[in-house]
């Protein structure tokens, strides 16, 4: 998802929402995961996101948080 952060040039601004360097929404991630669990397939949740929250979240980036958890899971054993 792409975000246009206005010109902040004495660095007053705070960001309510998505942090400064933040890359993504940590609410997503749980989203993503979320949907995959209940057999959503990459596709299907890249449209979901798209059709509920009008955010583009390419395949790629659904498929980095879901391999993510899995690693997490593999490390856990």
């Amino acid at each position: 998802m792409d975000i246009a952060v206005p010109r902040d040039r004495d660095g007053s601004f705070e960001p309510q929402l998505v942090g400064k360097r933040q890359r993504r929404l940590t609410g997503m991630d749980d989203l993503v995961i979320s949907l995959s669990a209940k057999g959503l397939t990459h596709g299907e949740i890249a449209a979901h996101l798209a059709e509920i929250y009008g955010a583009e979240v390419s395949k790629q980036t659904i498929s980095t948080i879901t391999d993510r958890v899995i690693e997490g899971m593999a490390q856990m054993r």
